[in-house]
């Protein structure tokens, strides 16, 4: 059988049409930290977010072409009804939180390129 060293999930990256316009929108309204702003080339930077303490982050692609995707990341929160109504509130499109047996109670939410994400209930 195969070994690997592969230990953990870095980055994910994902498509966006705007840098700057992506880092505020997960800094300013999500309420991401910046990791990592470098340039690559003249006119490309390698950028990546995370929610605080989070192992793994998410890298904003530049791509004149970001027409969204369903990212499949799913984040946690402790609570995904309160969540959802605070990011409602701070303008966040977010879908309709959902609740079926045996699985925790989760909703979807855009960014501004259209990228779908989903949040999770923590499991207790």
């Amino acid at each position: 059988m195969p070994s690997t060293t592969i230990n953990d999930v870095r980055t994910v990256g994902i498509n966006v049409a705007d840098q700057d316009a992506a880092i505020d929108f997960y800094v300013g309204t999500l309420g991401f930290e910046k990791r990592l702003d470098a340039p690559m080339s003249e006119t490309t930077r390698w950028i990546e977010v995370a929610p605080p303490g989070a192992s793994t982050s998410i890298a904003l692609s530049a791509a004149a072409d970001a027409a969204g995707a369903d990212t499949g990341v799913r984040f946690t929160v402790p609570d995904a009804d309160s969540e959802r109504g605070a990011m409602q509130a701070r303008g966040v499109t977010v879908g309709e939180l959902l609740r079926f047996d045996g699985v925790p109670p989760m909703y979807t939410f855009d960014d501004p390129d259209g990228n779908r994400f989903y949040v999770v209930e923590e499991m207790r």
